[in-house]
């Protein structure tokens, strides 16, 4: 048996610079990964099973639409499958692509194949990069990854407990061939300085998720009004958001802060896992 952690993924940046004729948009992000997430429990066995956990387990599927379950199917290793699940679903924070390169490492852990970020990108555009979870920029359909090194970040996550359709948020998009990010990254030595310059940056989706759920500008609101933030941003399509604060002792008491004022949110305080 083995435990694999399923970290979430935030989408520090993300320009939406194209749309091919198949409909898949080009991207390019700054990814990073946290120490907040999932957890996948799975050992070997005749056939494959999934059962869900933890505090968000409620209504999500064990059967073959789960991307788990796709996952242990795509690498041909049967295992039975305990998925303890922690992030909210649809949330911009990669929950279901991270479950899913969660289980592709278990099995590879369990003496199954070697699985190439090109098989898992058949999965989902996220799922390449999750398989790594480390700090990446990725490009294209996210099939071109760089990993990419940055100072330790102290984040809060918050979700207003609202669902959020990607492909919904993608349709809202008046813009699809937007600016990419400077093709040469600086280097950046500390926190504050990664803060300034991400705040010259973008998350092409922010806007049309906020059209299709106000609450995410209150989130941004109340990031945006907490202590010591340095900056703060909607994740992938949302409608989880983020702020960036000096150290995680800050994170921490804006988390409470925030927390306490709106009970009925998920709010998190994380950090970005080592490179």
């Amino acid at each position: 048996m083995v435990e694999v952690f399923a970290p979430a993924k935030i989408n520090l940046s993300l320009h939406v610079t194209g749309q091919r004729s198949d409909g898949y948009h080009m991207l390019d992000s700054l990814v990073a990964f946290v120490d907040v997430g999932d957890q996948i429990v799975a050992e070997a066995s005749n056939e494959t099973s999934l059962a869900v956990t933890g505090p968000f387990a409620l209504g999500v599927p064990t059967g073959d639409s789960n991307l788990v379950v796709k996952a242990a199917k795509a690498c041909g290793f049967p295992m039975a499958l305990t998925l303890d699940k922690h992030l909210p679903p649809s949330s911009g924070i990669g929950g279901g692509s991270a479950d899913a390169a969660a289980t592709i490492r278990a099995a590879m852990r369990l003496g199954g194949p070697m699985v190439s970020p090109d098989h898992a990108l058949l999965l989902g555009a996220d799922v390449p990069v999750c398989l790594a979870s480390k700090s990446t920029r990725m490009r294209g359909v996210g099939d071109v990854l760089t990993q990419t090194n940055l100072p330790a970040l102290h984040i809060v996550m918050v979700n207003p407990r609202v669902e959020v359709s990607t492909p919904a948020v993608f349709a809202q998009l008046t813009c699809k061939d937007n600016h990419p990010m400077p093709e040469d990254l600086p280097h950046w030595p500390d926190s504050l300085a990664f803060a300034d310059w991400l705040g010259t940056q973008r998350n092409d989706l922010q806007s049309s998720a906020a059209k299709l759920a106000p609450e995410i500008a209150a989130v941004l609101v109340a990031l945006a009004l907490s202590p010591e933030v340095l900056m703060s941003r909607m994740s992938g399509s949302g409608a989880t958001c983020f702020a960036i604060y000096p150290d995680r002792f800050k994170a921490e008491a804006a988390a409470a802060r925030i927390a306490h004022s709106n009970p009925w949110w998920w709010v998190k305080a994380a950090s970005t896992l080592p490179a």
